[in-house]
């Protein structure tokens, strides 16, 4: 018998987790650490396929060992795509194990779009520690990510589930819709320009459509019909939009506890992010002071930096970003009307803080 009645669904949509009695936090924690134990093992499996030397920057990548192939106790990132995987699934009747390939199949893919992104961006570290392309070269870190994106497809195609052609496919459709971001993004960055709306259109191609995909799998995996596996997918990409908005906002304001991440981190890459864009196309006087600022050939230090993240703010960028972020966070919990969806509503409470 279903969790939901004629009254409504047995967690609201819009009111989560928050008259349920439990945490958001401490559930998200759990499934991110259950994401990441179910996986593990696939991940381990698949990584061993590899030849030494490239399961070496695998391993290296993902934090499992040093750059000399000594153990550690790393790992990389917080496994939120498993996680969405996994919590898609349950949602729509699923246990975990009828998910679990596909959940180590979208952060195959995840990582090995990090490791190029890291290329692409010129970011030389990664969590803490030196990216794998400032180790072993950009040639072989192209061909790493080459191989995490074979063992992802390979771990899918290995799965029971009766869905696995459905989501090998999507998962394909997927990576081109990363290529096709990634261009546009590169282009936008590099003094292209791009307007407000293209820019949004931009990262629906990019973060927003892998967390789509992590849920739209997850639905497949659940044997659930076409509609339920769109909304899915909606939600992911709302919630990846959201996501977003936030990386944008802490790009520029900092991220405290984080020295890799201090206030105008972006801006001396003068990096286009969505903030920047809505200051650019403000008509006010701190938004066109902030466009001269941006467009001037003149380095932005640290001092410069500061002072155009607070053009930012007084031309609007900021106060626009975090309405977005909510909005398209609203518009996620939308997606999940009339379904027992707690785990995702857990998740997205998680990503994406009230305090943004």
């Amino acid at each position: 018998m279903s969790s939901s009645t004629a009254a409504g669904p047995a967690f609201s949509h819009r009111k989560g987790l928050r008259d349920s009695g439990i945490g958001s936090g401490d559930r998200a924690h759990y499934l991110l650490c259950r994401a990441q134990r179910l996986t593990r093992p696939l991940l381990r499996a698949a990584f061993d396929t590899l030849p030494s030397e490239l399961r070496l920057m695998a391993e290296y990548h993902v934090g499992w060992c040093d750059a000399n192939g000594v153990v550690t106790a790393g790992e990389s990132g917080r496994g939120l795509r498993p996680a969405l995987v996994l919590a898609a699934a349950g949602a729509l009747g699923a246990q975990p194990a009828a998910a679990v390939h596909a959940a180590a199949a979208v952060e195959m893919v995840h990582n090995f779009t990090v490791i190029h992104d890291d290329i692409v961006d010129g970011d030389t570290v990664r969590r803490g520690r030196p990216a794998v392309w400032q180790l072993w070269g950009v040639d072989d870190a192209v061909l790493v990510g080459d191989a995490l994106h074979s063992l992802a497809i390979w771990t899918l195609a290995d799965a029971p589930a009766a869905a696995t052609l459905d989501s090998i496919a999507r998962l394909a459709d997927v990576v081109i819709e990363l290529c096709l971001g990634r261009h546009h993004d590169r282009a936008q960055d590099s003094g292209h320009g791009g307007s407000l709306a293209e820019c949004l259109e931009t990262q629906r191609h990019q973060r927003a459509a892998l967390l789509g995909c992590a849920c739209a799998i997850g639905a497949l995996c659940a044997g659930a019909p076409s509609e339920a596996v769109a909304a899915m997918d909606r939600f992911g990409r709302e919630l990846g939009l959201a996501c977003q908005l936030c990386e944008d906002l802490r790009g520029i304001w900092g991220e405290p506890g984080n020295p890799s991440r201090p206030v105008g981190h972006d801006l001396m890459r003068r990096k286009h992010s969505l903030p920047v864009v809505a200051a650019l196309e403000s008509p006010t006087p701190a938004g066109r002071e902030f466009a001269a600022l941006y467009a001037s050939a003149d380095a932005l230090d640290r001092e410069a930096a500061v002072r155009a993240a607070d053009l930012i703010a007084r031309a609007g960028g900021k106060d626009w970003a975090q309405a977005e972020s909510r909005r398209h966070q609203r518009a996620a919990a939308d997606m999940l009307a009339g379904r027992p969806a707690a785990d995702l509503l857990a998740l997205a409470e998680c990503v994406v803080p009230r305090d943004r």
